[in-house]
């Protein structure tokens, strides 16, 4: 099968996620949400995973868990989930493209539109439930690198080379992977891409590699990432920062004719010399 074409979809929680095994709403998708005009995933219930895997010859053995972005409403699914998917494959790098939980919204786009702008316009709102769904979104984060681990044999995915990776609010789910797990949910490295703020701790004594990059122009990003940065350095772990004088936030896979284009080659480069590249 063509998985470049047609996703293997695996659920991450068979019998039901904890804490939310009574939600009801059912997955949707809305197109041209601005100001991007961007295709999104919402009202997220069942969480899973979208594996694509990489032609034999290529394959490096390397996996990454992709975490989409979407201020925990929703997901970016193309340009922060399934065209990171593509540009790994072509580099012989399986990727699993996590659909974590969000924040239940309106079912009709136009209210879900107007819902969305009053939510954003209100900073208090979801900083308060940030810790609510923030932690079943790691959660998530968390249980699909066991289950890429678990079935790392059957992909042809070295236990010992898999990461992950997030946008904005995946990049929180990246971050609280990154600082919290057991011996089954622990990545290997990890990339938290223009996160959102979330609280780490202690740094863990083996903790991860870290690969971050985002925009000078996103402020959120830089109160996230530069102190991130700065705490994973002082545990004496290797971390790569990467900020880009314009980007703003949510660039992702998109063309702006910027530098910050060019992140996901930066990634790529820094893969290879942590040694999970080629």
């Amino acid at each position: 099968m063509d998985t470049a074409v047609r996703p293997i979809v695996i659920p991450l929680w068979p019998n039901g996620a904890p804490g939310s095994e009574n939600w009801t709403q059912q997955e949707q998708e809305t197109s041209g949400l601005p100001p991007l005009d961007i295709k999104v995933v919402r009202n997220i219930a069942r969480p899973t995973v979208m594996a694509f895997l990489p032609n034999s010859a290529v394959a490096t053995g390397t996996a990454v868990v992709v975490a989409p972005g979407g201020a925990f409403h929703f997901l970016a699914i193309e340009h922060e989930g399934l065209d990171v998917a593509r540009w790994l494959n072509a580099r012989g790098i399986a990727a699993f493209v996590l659909k974590y939980r969000v924040l239940e919204t309106a079912v009709r786009d136009e209210d879900f539109l107007r819902e969305l702008g009053e939510h954003m316009a209100d900073r208090n709102w979801l900083r308060e439930r940030m810790p609510w769904i923030g932690g079943m979104a790691v959660a998530d984060g968390q249980q699909a690198v066991r289950l890429v681990r678990r079935r790392a044999p059957e992909w042809s995915i070295a236990p010992d080379r898999i990461g992950i990776m997030g946008f904005s609010a995946g990049g929180v789910v990246t971050t609280g992977v990154a600082a919290q797990y057991d011996a089954e949910s622990r990545p290997d490295f990890a990339a938290p891409i223009y996160t959102a703020p979330w609280e780490v701790g202690t740094v863990p004594a083996d903790a991860p590699p870290l690969f971050i990059a985002l925009a000078n122009d996103d402020q959120m990003a830089v109160d996230a990432s530069v102190p991130l940065y700065t705490k994973w350095r002082a545990a004496g772990h290797p971390a790569e920062l990467h900020i880009y004088a314009k980007g703003g936030h949510g660039f992702g896979m998109l063309k702006n004719n910027l530098p910050s284009d060019h992140w996901i080659e930066r990634f790529g480069e820094w893969l290879v010399g942590q040694g999970f590249g080629g």
